[in-house]
């Protein structure tokens, strides 16, 4: 109990450790390494209170796919010259925009905390009697059969969100070349290959 106790505490203040660096750091590359630590170390928590589900979760999916999304985003743009100008100019609107959001976010979760509570039949029978089987059995039990329509929608978003990129992605744009798989296919020795007649005298000249 002791070393898991230390090791708690310990992934605690890495957590929020690297939780004021994501706020504070002036290079925003570091900002996303700190924020793939962040993620590892809650996930290490989740792991540590019984959420294995939960931690294998954030370690997969927000370290290895969003995290690093978000680094090869931040890599990829031109954000020392853009720097000074989020704060100075026309874009500092952006800045009201952003407080106002946090405001709402606020608000919401103050309204959900503060109506928040125990269900009168949340320790029933029916709880105690899964306590043989894990977490992610479980999660699976309750996700596949009580909330399987909200699966599915979700599921559904996800797919119109893909459509969605995949159609903005092969928007009409002018002066980009685009490959023509048919095209190519359907490639004929005639069409695919150019004779030309050339005098004499006039071909590669090969230097000695």
């Amino acid at each position: 109990m002791i070393a898991h106790s230390i090791f708690f505490y310990f992934f605690s203040l890495i957590a929020i450790f690297s939780s004021l660096m994501v706020i504070t750091s002036r290079n925003t590359v570091n900002s996303v390494f700190f924020l793939i630590l962040d993620f590892i170390s809650v996930g290490c928590l989740f792991i540590m209170v019984g959420a294995e589900f939960l931690g294998m979760i954030i370690l997969i999916v927000y370290v290895g796919a969003v995290a690093v999304l978000f680094l090869f985003v931040v890599m990829m743009l031109n954000v020392a010259e853009q720097k000074q100008s989020w704060f100075i100019g026309r874009k500092s609107t952006h800045i009201p925009a952003g407080l106002i959001v946090s405001v709402l976010i606020f608000l919401e979760l103050l309204v959900v905390v503060g109506g928040w509570k125990y269900k009168d039949d949340l320790m029933t029978s029916n709880t105690l009697s899964l306590s043989n089987i894990s977490n992610t059995h479980q999660l699976g039990l309750v996700m596949y059969t009580d909330y399987i329509l909200y699966f599915q929608l979700a599921g559904i978003v996800l797919l119109l969100a893909m459509i969605g990129a995949i159609l903005l992605t092969f928007r009409e744009r002018a002066g980009v070349k685009k490959q023509s798989y048919l095209n190519q296919i359907s490639r004929t020795p005639s069409t695919a290959v150019e004779l030309k007649e050339i005098k004499s005298n006039q071909g590669v000249k090969i230097d000695d």
